[in-house]
């Protein structure tokens, strides 16, 4: 009886999950491995070869990698100052930068984009204190600093929590034992916060990779991302076997790198000797 409860109470999640992920990636995959005539075909999966697809490609890769880095730069060291301030201090600061994340994500970036622009807010105290003014719209460091702005939260969160439920008895054990500060902190902060790294950087690394949005409004048509190329064959050229074979290696880059951190994370995370 308490399993047929069990199976009733599941019954809406499994719609859900067949509606919303397993009918719509059935028919990504179907649309990547045929042509407009329903026969089977290769040819969109391959066109990532294809000069202008791995150009946009790698330099989706690259970006993402640099926002990933420098939000990990970021929020470790914020993260470890956080942890060590009052609770009422670190709630109201975890506060403000979750703030942000209320707005819409486009207002977001059109305000960036008002903010970086020739004859922005940013240029225009620049040049009231008589430096020299910022020329980055238009450019992959405008799309990398929306980026972090826009994800960095994603890498504070899991990296502070993990912070917050080291027990300090560790490290006053470690003193005792005559342990130094760069000792705990490679020995025994490192390894328990491993499990929140791991998570921080798949939660940037993931959106910042199959982003089209800031580098479409960011990058003024010049910076184009492998997602944008994705967005222009279905929205634009109305092509969905070539979005879908594009989809489908992209989807193959976020499950890797995935399942990549997991087996890292598996393998030294939440442990230390």
């Amino acid at each position: 009886m308490r399993n047929l409860k069990r199976q009733l109470l599941a019954g809406p999640y499994i719609l859900w999950m067949i509606g919303f992920i397993l009918l719509p990636t059935l028919m990504i995959l179907y649309y990547a491995f045929t042509t407009t005539s329903g026969d089977f075909s290769l040819l969109n999966v391959s066109s990532i070869t294809f000069s202008v697809h791995l150009k946009s490609l790698l330099l989706s890769l690259k970006l993402a990698l640099a926002c990933t880095l420098i939000c990990l730069v970021l929020s470790y060291p914020l993260a470890m100052i956080l942890s060590k301030m009052k609770s009422k201090s670190q709630g109201f600061i975890v506060f403000i930068f979750i703030l942000p994340m209320w707005m819409n994500f486009m207002l977001r970036i059109l305000a960036w984009r008002m903010l970086l622009s020739n004859n922005g807010v940013i240029n225009s105290l620049l040049g009231v204190i008589g430096l020299p003014g910022l020329d980055i719209l238009n450019t992959p460091k405008a799309v990398v600093f929306c980026m972090v702005y826009d994800f960095l939260p994603f890498m504070i969160l899991p990296i502070y929590n993990a912070m917050a439920r080291i027990q300090k008895d560790i490290i006053e054990a470690a003193k005792d034992l005559g342990a130094g500060n760069i000792t705990i902190f490679f020995k025994i902060i490192v390894p328990l916060t491993m499990s929140g790294v791991i998570s921080g950087i798949i939660m940037v690394f993931v959106p910042a990779l199959t982003s089209f949005a800031i580098s479409d409004l960011l990058g003024g048509g010049k910076v184009l991302l492998i997602g944008n190329v994705i967005e222009q064959a279905f929205m634009q050229e109305y092509n969905w076997n070539l979005g879908s074979g594009l989809s489908v290696v992209l989807m193959v880059f976020v499950i890797a790198s995935m399942a990549l951190m997991n087996a890292h994370g598996d393998e030294g995370g939440g442990t230390f000797t």
